[in-house]
């Protein structure tokens, strides 16, 4: 079982950058697809990203500013923030699942981890 850790959030100004760490233990990122998500206090979670070991996915609404990428080597799954906007300002999770269907097609993924708050002031 695959337990995940998201980092790097914080306190950034409109039009900055982040980058977003999710970092795996127990288990080889090799052999599951890492979805990212947030939820924005009173909204519903939003997909952002799918990456599996030959294919990713950014939603269109965030396409050109956020980047998914992994380091296997390092176990960890990174997502580049930029122009950053006010809109932004969510928690920040990643999720994995063996079925790379479960995240690119929206379904509920099988392991989450805790979330790393994204404020972005204007």
């Amino acid at each position: 079982q695959v337990q995940l850790v998201a980092s790097g959030g914080g306190l950034v100004q409109a039009g900055g950058s982040l980058t977003l760490s999710c970092a795996a233990s127990g288990s080889s990122l090799d052999h599951y697809t890492i979805g990212w998500f947030r939820q924005a206090p009173g909204k519903e979670r939003e997909g952002i990203s799918c990456i599996s070991s030959s294919s990713s996915y950014v939603a269109d609404s965030m396409k050109g500013r956020f980047t998914v990428s992994r380091d296997n080597a390092k176990n960890t799954v990174h997502l580049q923030m930029n122009s950053l906007k006010p809109e932004d300002t969510a928690v920040y999770y990643c999720a994995a699942d063996k079925d790379a269907s479960t995240c690119f097609w929206g379904g509920d993924m099988a392991y989450w981890g805790k979330g790393t708050l994204v404020t972005v002031s204007s």
